[in-house]
């Protein structure tokens, strides 16, 4: 069996899902780019299975070929969400114009990453139907891999056999992220008039303490392939008005992990200053050998370094049961989330055909494929 239906035209369809306004949290937006491929999908293949879950906030879409469940599948794993445009103006074209020049397509989210979701989803139309093969589409990866979470259950349901999370890598493979932990931390204190500071206790000095002293004192790690552990400050804020004594402040943490996040948290709860600490992101670490046997296989250079960002394979390593993954697809790390966002146009058509090679020779991992375990050594 051979699938039918003409082949998708990888620029168009790049320019159309760059189009489309789908900034995290926009739930109703990421929705209707769901529905829109998967018809784009099932007009080529449309022997394709298709399951639709998450609630309304986290919409999840996975597609697959029509194979014995039991065989183990190949897994494409995209976002179809991006981050937000602050300043239009900053920008040479329309960030949603989905402008064509200079062999590029420019506009938030072509290289972050809807040129691997279009790579992808043309592996996926142009792969045999006898070839186990499924495409899972989530919302929300740039807040903490949110659909990812909200589709996990409908994978570990799955037999994955190995995992491609289609990423801007310049098609190059990468074999692991850092994991990410955001906490916000919080501290308390009594208001007074501003006048009279001595009557109050500054929460807002206590958080100021308390950053201050993990420029020093915070446990980071460091793992001989992910590099050593980091934290940011992100977001700060406390107080109302000048003249108030501040009983509040709050910071919100993003610290990049390689393995256990246990024992940064406890550090940030044992602060005596500190009077809260929630944690509102919390995904492990992904390493894949370099010398696992698909690996190997793959038609791509592998590099020896891991990816700078998380992305939904910290939330996939727990629900595949050990198989590897890797991050490799088109696109430009160096412009994700960045002014002018761009893709070479000879990207996506190298990793679609790249990946479609990956399908077509596609019958299982070889014997001995395996990915470290989440939080060993990359």
């Amino acid at each position: 069996m051979t699938a039918t239906g003409p082949a998708l035209d990888l620029v168009a369809l790049v320019r159309e899902l760059t189009g489309r306004r789908t900034v995290s949290g926009d739930a109703v937006a990421q929705r209707d780019l769901l529905g829109a491929l998967t018809d784009v999908l099932r007009e080529r293949a449309p022997h394709l299975e298709v399951t639709q879950g998450g609630d309304r906030d986290q919409p999840w879409t996975l597609l697959r070929t029509p194979v014995d469940p039991d065989r183990r599948q190949l897994l494409f794993a995209c976002h179809v969400d991006t981050v937000p445009v602050p300043d239009p103006g900053a920008w040479a074209r329309d960030p949603f114009g989905a402008d064509v020049e200079e062999g590029r397509v420019w506009g938030r989210g072509t290289s972050d990453m809807k040129a691997g979701v279009v790579a992808a989803a043309a592996a996926l139309a142009a792969a045999d139907p006898e070839t186990p093969v499924a495409l899972l589409l989530t919302s929300d990866e740039e807040t903490g891999s949110q659909g990812a979470a909200a589709a996990a259950s409908a994978v570990a349901d799955q037999r994955i056999g190995a995992v491609v999370v289609p990423e801007a890598t310049g098609n190059q493979v990468v074999l692991g992220h850092k994991g990410a932990l955001w906490l916000a931390v919080r501290t308390a204190g009594r208001a007074a008039h501003g006048s009279t500071p001595e009557r109050g206790h500054n929460a807002v000095l206590d958080l100021v303490a308390v950053l201050g002293r993990a420029a020093g004192a915070l446990p980071l790690r460091t793992d001989p392939f992910l590099g050593t552990e980091t934290w940011n400050p992100g977001v700060v804020a406390g107080g109302t008005v000048p003249n108030v004594v501040p009983d509040r402040a709050e910071a919100v943490v993003d610290m990049r992990t390689v393995g256990d996040a246990g024992d940064l948290l406890r550090w940030w709860r044992d602060q005596p200053e500190v009077a809260d600490v929630e944690v509102r992101v919390d995904l492990p670490p992904v390493g894949t050998p370099a010398d696992d046997p698909w690996v190997a296989s793959l038609p791509a250079a592998v590099r020896p370094t891991p990816a700078t960002y998380f992305t939904d394979a910290s939330v996939l390593v727990r629900v595949v049961g050990g198989a590897p993954v890797v991050v490799w697809g088109p696109g430009t790390p160096a412009v994700m989330h960045a002014v002018d966002e761009y893709v070479e146009v000879t990207e996506v058509e190298q990793a679609a055909a790249a990946f479609s090679a990956v399908v077509a020779r596609w019958g299982g991992p070889p014997a001995g494929s395996r990915r470290e375990p989440a939080g060993g050594e990359g």
